[in-house]
């Protein structure tokens, strides 16, 4: 967001010499940018929330390490103390106007937290397995992002559910099966976003979703989610290309809903590529789900490549992607190697001839855009 404020602020200057704007439109156009810009983060700001995340660390590997030397009271007592002292410190600072440090010492107390789930229980020998002690973490940090209206605590408490969903649909430390209770989770986090101003955590929810969908679709009936997946990935995208700003305004995604759903849509594709690929054999159905997927990221460049470049490049990488799958399944039944790559650079010389065009269109001015 500074990068932008300060893009836009620069070109409210060059606006006024050449003598687009007035010097009082100008100076609205400037105080408008000033109060909506959100604080960045400077370098030293970084490294104190880096210090502080690791003072803590060593506080818990402290406590932990030493933990048979304490008095059972005193263990209690001192992990409390670390959470009352984070998130009462964090509050204190914020007031400050220590934003960053604030944040940093609030992800201290909501790690304290998690470490002192463990420990108690470890402690007290309470029954319970480390998914129960996952999701009780993530219960806290989201009830701790939303008494103090925290954005980071947001993120961390979707990543705290992120760690559960990957540890329990992949089974490190359980039978392997996919928790379906995640898309509750995920929709709880993602209201919760809006009350703490977490664009952040919402595309990560986004993203978070479309790993449940992929360990559902490796878990059960995989053509099916893989079907449904890329088919609402699609309406999701057309949706927002032609609803985008009533869209945004719901979602508040700054724009980015294209690119999440473009990513949805190969991502179903690719399961279904990989489901229909026959090693031995020519598939029509691994075929036409190949041609879908190369013509549907060819309409995504066209239809909303202009207004982002990372779907652009999402775009790019899932085209080197789809050509890489094409040449690993129809490798086997062609009689010539040279004859895919002869294909194959024939099919990426047009599309460069395209894409070059369509790069040059979106470089235009809006009036000669027709004529490039």
């Amino acid at each position: 967001m500074a990068g932008y404020a300060t893009r836009v602020r620069a070109d409210i200057a060059r606006w006024r010499e050449i003598g687009l704007i007035d010097p009082s439109t100008a100076e609205a156009l400037t105080r408008d940018v000033a109060a909506n810009e959100r604080a960045s983060l400077s370098f030293g700001s970084i490294l104190a929330m880096m210090a502080a995340l690791l003072f803590g660390a060593a506080i818990l590997i402290f406590v932990a390490a030493n933990w048979e030397a304490f008095p059972r009271l005193l263990r209690v007592a001192s992990l409390f103390a670390v959470i009352l002292a984070g998130y009462v410190g964090g509050a204190v600072l914020k007031t400050r106007d220590h934003a960053a440090i604030g944040e940093a010492l609030w992800i201290v107390a909501a790690a304290a937290f998690g470490g002192s789930i463990a420990l108690i229980g470890q402690m007290y020998h309470l029954s319970g397995d480390e998914a129960s002690a996952l999701v009780t973490w993530c219960a806290g940090t989201a009830l701790a992002a939303v008494a103090l209206r925290s954005s980071p605590l947001t993120v961390a408490a979707v990543g705290i559910a992120d760690a559960w969903l990957v540890l329990k649909g992949f089974g490190f430390y359980w039978r392997a099966e996919t928790p379906h209770i995640f898309i509750v989770v995920a929709i709880v986090l993602f209201a919760i976003s809006f009350w703490t101003r977490s664009q952040a955590a919402r595309h990560l929810i986004i993203l978070s979703i479309i790993l449940y969908l992929v360990l559902l679709a490796t878990d059960r009936e995989t053509l099916p989610v893989a079907m449904s997946l890329a088919m609402v990935s699609v309406l999701l995208f057309a949706a927002s290309v032609f609803a985008g700003d009533p869209l945004d305004r719901i979602l508040q995604l700054g724009g980015r809903l294209p690119l999440h759903a473009l990513l949805g849509f190969l991502t179903g594709m690719a399961i279904i590529q990989f489901e229909l690929a026959d090693e031995s054999t020519y598939n029509s159905g691994f075929a036409v789900a190949s041609i879908v997927a190369l013509a549907s990221i060819v309409a995504a460049i066209m239809l909303a490549g202009r207004e982002s470049r990372g779907l652009r490049w999402l775009a790019y990488t899932g085209f080197a992607f789809e050509l890489a799958i094409i040449y690993s399944v129809t490798l086997r039944s062609m009689l010539d190697t040279a004859g895919f790559f002869l294909a194959a650079a024939v099919l990426l010389g047009m599309l460069a001839l395209v894409i070059i065009r369509i790069e040059k269109r979106m470089k235009a001015p809006a009036g000669t855009g027709a004529t490039a």
